[in-house]
């Protein structure tokens, strides 16, 4: 197995310039942009599947389940307000 040490010095020393800091002046640079555009990208693909799968979840209530909720209520029980329905396809 080859030594990685020499490749793993050669990217850190291509990294060092992204990550130079001034004394006098401190700022985000390149590597903060980079970052918070790798995070923004996340975010925008996390919402787009969360919109995908909300969209196949269907809460209609049932008329069995609004008159069997009625009758729970005296017993103490917590009953479900809605029952998601089966997906086909």
């Amino acid at each position: 197995m080859p030594d990685m040490s020499a490749s793993v010095s050669l990217a850190v020393t291509h990294l060092v310039p992204l990550a130079d800091v001034d004394e006098n002046k401190v700022t985000p640079g390149v590597l903060g942009f980079i970052v918070f555009a790798v995070m923004a990208l996340a975010v925008w693909g996390l919402m787009k599947s969360m919109n995908k799968h909300m969209g196949k979840v269907s809460f209609e209530e049932d008329a069995d389940a609004s008159s069997e909720e009625a009758g729970k209520k005296g017993s103490g029980k917590a009953a479900a307000k809605g029952t998601p329905k089966p997906q086909q396809g």
